[in-house]
């Protein structure tokens, strides 16, 4: 590490003054994923390091776990998938519950790049998009989305399938709780392909238990591996996947692409792509 002037990795906890010490060359970490909750942001800078996220590389691949996990709760699938494996046929009786997705509202909070992918993945499927973001979309991004901006009280009472799509930080941990889980459409379908964290799970199981909630489908958790004594577990009307919306072997040439492009770009002088933390000193 002493020599080392640019570094790729996963962000880390441990990635602290010390660590930084022990690296006085480094001008630039690029870090392997798009989230960077858990990264000690204030020591880069205070080490005069700049970090970069993986520029987008995966939001494909997180859009399409993001409608995947729409479909499986919508149509109910892994149940339709043990029923039939274990011999039973159409034990749902002649009109089961399933759902479609054509005719129905996509509300997103947060409308970054793996959001706006699923923007167009969904009215691809007929969907109507509305979403909510600190920041709204420009009105000629908004027609290419097809989205329309709603503040997040309307979005959630207005929308039949609400995903998460916004970074985890102070201002956003926990901030769907009970208030927000209750503002929902009785029925609605919840995911997160986010950061568990970023949701209150003791309010998501009693609004899953009581069938408020027609499903929810979930790739993170606010403890990761999830618990097996996880109440979540016990649900018939969840789909949970270990945290593996952005793995894919397409989208990994990818951000190796993007980051020997940053590293490039440093080396010339220029400033690198995907910049979340600034030093405070100037990088020679």
């Amino acid at each position: 590490m002493a020599e080392a002037r640019y570094l790729i990795a996963w962000p880390s906890p441990h990635q602290d003054d010390d660590f930084y010490r022990s690296a006085p060359k480094l001008k630039l970490m690029q870090l392997m994923s798009v989230g960077y909750d858990g990264l000690d942001l204030d020591a880069a800078q205070r080490a005069g390091v700049l970090i970069a996220t993986n520029g987008g590389a995966n939001a494909g691949a997180v859009a399409e776990h993001t409608l995947m996990l729409m479909l499986a709760t919508s149509r109910r699938v892994v149940a339709q998938h043990n029923a039939t494996v274990s011999g039973h046929w159409q034990v749902d009786g002649g009109t089961p519950d399933y759902r479609e997705l054509a005719g129905t509202t996509l509300g997103l909070v947060g409308m970054g790049t793996i959001a706006r992918k699923v923007a167009r993945l969904a009215t691809a499927f007929g969907m109507a998009v509305r979403y909510y973001s600190r920041t709204p979309l420009s009105p000629e991004v908004e027609d290419e989305t097809g989205s329309r901006f709603m503040l997040l009280p309307e979005l959630l009472q207005c929308a039949d399938v609400v995903s998460l799509h916004v970074p985890l930080t102070p201002q956003t941990r926990g901030s769907i709780g009970a208030r927000e889980l209750g503002w929902m459409k009785p029925g609605a379908i919840f995911i997160n392909t986010a950061r568990g964290e970023l949701v209150d799970e003791a309010a998501l199981y009693q609004a899953l238990l009581a069938r408020r909630l027609f499903a929810a489908g979930l790739d993170v958790f606010a403890t990761e591996p999830l618990p097996g004594d996880s109440p979540l577990l016990t649900l018939d009307n969840v789909v949970l996947t270990p945290h593996r919306a952005g793995v894919g072997k397409q989208n990994l040439a990818a951000r190796f692409r993007n980051f020997y492009l940053n590293f490039e770009r440093v080396e010339r002088g220029e400033r690198p792509l995907w910049v979340i933390s600034e030093p405070q000193r100037t990088i020679s």
